[in-house]
């Protein structure tokens, strides 16, 4: 019991911490996916840049951590709503191989401007001292950058729940996903929603990439190297699930760190055979039906 406790706790902590930040990238992917039908493997791409910002903007224009994340988010959203009226849109309507085609383009794009500007190495990246530090917890050693992040997570999902369950937006927007055709047969606009959808995912996916820098290191591959685990929360999710999608998050998670922890030699095999067995087990989704 001695050795069971911390080791639980341990677990616990890193695993709802992880599963969180995997939540807020992912939850964009899943609102694109399920509104618009558009397979977006591009989606890291927010995520990367807003780490990246944050992490240099200080050093450049002089500025504290809290400040630059704050105009990173902005910059992301605006630089957004701009790629989804150029870029995005026109992807609406094309088969699901040349939106897959074109968003790995615009991808293999980016990663080559990141490796030009910053170089091919993971970035060095270092939260404020406030982060810093460790709490004892049962025997165990545990930093507060883990607190902070489930923090953040919090009221991020707080922030949601009162977006999309108590908001006539959320509710027009849950109608956009269960029924476009109807939805747009009643005179809404699917495609304001959409973008606004799409502005909001993308902010989120910045923010994860900025508190989640210390979990999923930036670098240019970073689009490319996390993109199976956010397609595993939208694969388990169902398309357009949002309650869905956070149960998924947590528990790929709580059992990618119990996997790490037990049988570190086999690294991500626990999660990706948890997806397989799952998708053969629920293809419509871990949690289809449930809204």
């Amino acid at each position: 019991m001695d050795q069971i406790t911390p080791a639980a706790t341990f677990i616990l902590l890193y695993g709802v911490s992880y599963g969180i930040v995997l939540f807020v990238i992912s939850i964009g992917l899943v609102l694109t996916l399920g509104l618009m039908r558009v397979v977006n493997l591009a989606h890291g791409v927010f995520a990367v840049l807003g780490g990246y910002l944050a992490f240099n903007l200080p050093s450049l224009l002089g500025v504290s951590f809290l400040a630059s994340a704050l105009i990173s988010l902005v910059v992301v959203l605006l630089l957004s709503i701009v790629l989804e009226r150029v870029f995005f849109r026109r992807l609406f309507g094309m088969t699901e191989l040349e939106q897959v085609l074109a968003t790995i383009g615009f991808c293999f794009a980016f990663i080559a401007l990141l490796t030009f500007a910053f170089g091919p190495n993971v970035l060095a990246t270092k939260y404020p001292e406030w982060m810093s530090g460790n709490f004892s917890l049962l025997g165990r050693q545990f930093p507060f950058y883990r607190v902070f992040v489930m923090a953040c997570g919090l009221v991020i999902l707080l922030a949601l729940w009162l977006l999309f369950d108590h908001t006539s937006f959320g509710a027009t927007l849950r109608a956009c996903v269960d029924n476009q055709s109807m939805a747009k047969a009643t005179g809404i606009n699917v495609n304001w929603y959409f973008s606004v959808a799409f502005a909001i995912g993308a902010g989120l996916a910045a923010v994860g990439g900025i508190v989640g820098a210390g979990m999923l290191p930036l670098e240019p591959l970073y689009p490319f190297k996390h993109l199976p685990l956010f397609l595993t929360i939208v694969a388990l999710s169902g398309f357009g699930n949002i309650k869905a999608s956070l149960v998924v998050s947590l528990v790929v998670g709580l059992v990618d760190t119990a996997g790490r922890y037990f049988v570190p030699e086999f690294g991500a095999f626990t999660v990706f055979t948890l997806l397989v067995i799952l998708v053969l087990w629920r293809p419509q989704g871990l949690l289809a039906g449930w809204k």
